[in-house]
């Protein structure tokens, strides 16, 4: 198939997408919850076919090299699908984004304005390996009344067409087109995908800065970006140490090849003695690199410049001793990703310092960067973490997933009256 051929063929499944989703934001709140029923449902029944396809992709993926973090993402046990169908399950019992009214006002007597929450239209969502993020995805598009096409990595094919395949019988289930959900599975697919910008309202990649970036650089459609995740947690001087080491104990081992696990460990030098020997001794599965007066310490491998910028997602730690909370705001700031950066302090003035320097979505203080997570912030799920500024910004919910309107509503009301020597003056009465 040339790619001209390809490029007709999936503009007119998109244009099938785009129809869906049209169809999808006009009805209930209540058919749109029984629709993810029907999804979490079908997806249950299915559930032996999903992990036998998804230990077919991890066997080949073994076979290929895969690496032991995109490994650690693509496999998917009973656990894990488990709590994806009970995350789309909570996605059903969230407020709708649909209709909400954010401003009401009265401009004039009988002329209204109102700005009202609406869908995107359709989503183009890229991803490697994971194929829970499917889950997710699919739930929160219907939800929010938006259509979406999904392209997995490779390396889950089988996952992923075993998952849409039981959303589409939950969706038939309930009268709803499955043309809602698209799923692609080639790379020239993804290409092709980058030029519908005639069908397709935002594309979400999610994956490293380079891809992102390619994908920005490669379509003249909105793209929210969901890049590298590497994030840091400083321990200030004015830590608890009892505190500080189970938070990096879990914030780098709970998951390591999480966006949002740790890949830097930043220690005020006047508490370093005290707390580096604790922390070797609590993580004994941890490969840790250090500075040369971190190495001073405890006798670990030496970092280079190149591990201050790289996204291990794996049981490897690099660690930096600071002499300030200047110099560890400094760091993250020329290092870090945007996405989540952590402090532990009993000094609320070098949190609340810590807080207003630092530029990250997401901000936490004596607590593990693992909390950085939709259905954690009780969002349901998630369709990705943003770490561009402007909004959505973050772990993306059904709120990053609709826009607005504004609805005005007259009379007869022309725009002649309010101008010239004569003109009448607006109210601008607020209703709401």
């Amino acid at each position: 198939m040339t790619a001209e051929t390809l490029f007709v063929s999936l503009a007119a499944l998109a244009q099938q997408t785009q129809t869906a989703a049209r169809s999808l934001a006009t009805l209930p709140l209540a058919v749109r919850n029984q629709a993810i029923a029907a999804i979490a449902a079908a997806l249950s029944a299915a559930a032996p076919e999903i992990l036998a396809a998804n230990a077919a992709d991890c066997e080949a993926a073994e076979r290929d090299g895969i690496s032991k973090p995109l490994y650690g993402r693509l496999k998917l046990d009973a656990a894990k699908l488990k709590g994806a169908i009970a995350g789309a399950q909570d996605v059903a019992q969230l407020p709708d984004p649909i209709g909400a009214v954010q401003i009401h006002r009265e401009l004039d007597q009988g002329l209204i304005m109102q700005r009202v929450a609406c869908p995107l239209g359709v989503l183009g969502v890229i991803f490697e390996a994971r194929p829970d993020a499917v889950i997710q995805i699919a739930t929160l598009a219907i939800k929010s009344g938006n259509g979406v096409v999904l392209k997995g990595g490779k390396e889950a094919v089988r996952s992923c067409e075993a998952l849409v395949q039981a959303i589409h019988q939950g969706l038939s289930a309930v009268n709803l087109d499955p043309a809602t959900v698209r799923l692609l599975t080639t790379r020239e697919e993804t290409l092709a995908l980058l030029k519908l910008d005639a069908y397709v309202d935002l594309i979400i990649p999610r994956g490293s800065n380079a891809f992102v970036r390619f994908v920005q650089e490669n379509t003249r459609i909105p793209v929210l970006g969901h890049a590298d995740g590497l994030c840091h947690l400083y321990i200030d001087r004015a830590a608890d140490l009892a505190q500080a080491i189970p938070i990096i104990v879990d914030a780098k081992t709970q998951y390591p090849s999480a966006c949002n696990s740790i890949e830097t460990l930043l220690v005020h030098q006047e508490i370093a003695a005290d707390l580096l020997p604790q922390l070797a001794a609590a993580m004994p599965n941890v490969e840790l690199r250090g500075d040369a007066p971190t190495r001073e310490i405890i006798e670990i491998a030496a970092t280079t410049e190149q591990d201050w910028s790289t996204e291990y997602s794996d049981l490897i730690l690099s660690i930096k001793l600071v002499d300030s909370l200047a110099a560890a705001v400094e760091h993250i700031n020329h290092y870090g990703s945007r996405h989540t950066e952590a402090i532990v302090t009993e000094d609320a003035e070098a949190a609340a310092s810590f807080m207003a320097q630092v530029d990250a979505a997401g901000l936490f203080h004596n607590c593990s960067t693992r909390f950085s997570d939709g259905f954690r912030y009780g969002f349901g799920a998630e369709v990705g973490i943003s770490t561009q500024k402007l909004p959505p910004r973050g772990p993306v919910g059904l709120e990053g997933l609709v826009t607005y309107q504004y609805r005005v509503t007259g009379r007869g009301h022309i725009a002649a009256t309010y101008s010239g020597e004569a003109a009448k003056p607006f109210t601008h009465r607020d209703l709401l």
